[in-house]
């Protein structure tokens, strides 16, 4: 084997086709982090569904009424699923990342 790769004849690396590696595994990379970035925000939108559910017969808790109460809560009820999700949420953002890179595996 050390012979093949000290002769002349041996195939010299390709920088073009070198970079080429190097930025499809960037772009891999890249791919991944925006599948699991738009899992977590479905995740996300799945628990905010939830809590507005959750919140729709409570009144209106920490507000205390008034034309904007509802709006208020609105906004409580999304940056409680955004920490949910940021402290790891309920599983949902894994299975949905798993089945993105199995539809773009089957595309590709």
């Amino acid at each position: 084997m050390q012979t093949l790769l000290s002769s002349p004849l041996a195939p010299t690396p390709n920088p073009a086709a070198t970079a080429a590696l190097a930025g499809a595994k960037l772009k891999s990379a890249g791919n991944a982090d925006k599948l699991r970035e738009s899992a977590q925000d479905f995740e996300a939108v799945f628990l905010n569904s939830m809590f507005q559910q959750m919140f729709a017969n409570v009144g209106q808790g920490p507000f205390s009424g008034g034309p904007g109460a509802n709006i208020w809560q609105s906004f409580l009820t999304e940056e409680y699923s955004k920490s949910f999700v940021k402290a790891g949420g309920i599983g949902m953002a894994d299975h949905v990342m798993r089945a993105l890179l199995e539809r773009q595996e089957q595309k590709s």
